[in-house]
């Protein structure tokens, strides 16, 4: 279990985040058309896990767009966008704002992502929901880089984790 702080105040999540060099545990996440999305469907690829807890929370629409700014620049990357959003609001995010150089992912229908990475808080107002975190993989499917935001409220170090991918 990890310990952040929401407005100062200690909450927890249900674990820990895969550790630098390990395995990047599979998911199964829903895309904005409902179509089912797992590590696979990635393979190859570099990715960016941008995971936060909802999209219509400021911080949290603030590291979309800034990882939508970096996205187009990143060979080989997707960007993914995760939380417990419905993809209907994913997508109205992103769509209303312009951003399509990142892909939205929601862990709405079973939290497989959450209970696979730790991410889901176990407490506090945000119980449920997921922590905000980076997560960077290589293109062989081993974590990279890692961030979990200590305050919820603050922006994850993207120049820290884009760097991870040079």
């Amino acid at each position: 279990m990890a310990t952040v702080t929401l407005g100062g105040n200690p909450v927890h999540t249900s674990g820990t985040l895969p550790e630098k060099g390990s395995k990047t545990p599979d998911f199964k996440l829903t895309a904005t058309d409902l179509a089912s999305k797992s590590l696979s469907d990635y393979a190859g690829q570099n990715l960016v896990l941008n995971v936060f807890p909802s999209v219509d929370t400021g911080t949290c629409a603030t590291s979309i767009r800034e990882f939508n700014k970096a996205a187009s620049t990143l060979e080989n990357t997707k960007v993914l966008c995760i939380s417990k959003d419905l993809p209907f609001a994913m997508a109205r995010f992103c769509g209303a704002e312009g951003l399509d150089n990142v892909e939205s992912l929601s862990d709405f229908r079973d939290g497989n992502f959450g209970k696979s990475y730790g991410l889901d808080f176990t407490d506090g107002a945000f119980q449920s929901l997921l922590s905000r975190c980076v997560i960077v993989v290589d293109s062989e499917g081993k974590v990279i880089y890692t961030e979990q935001v200590p305050e919820i409220a603050d922006e994850p170090n993207y120049e820290a984790a884009l760097n991870a991918l040079k």
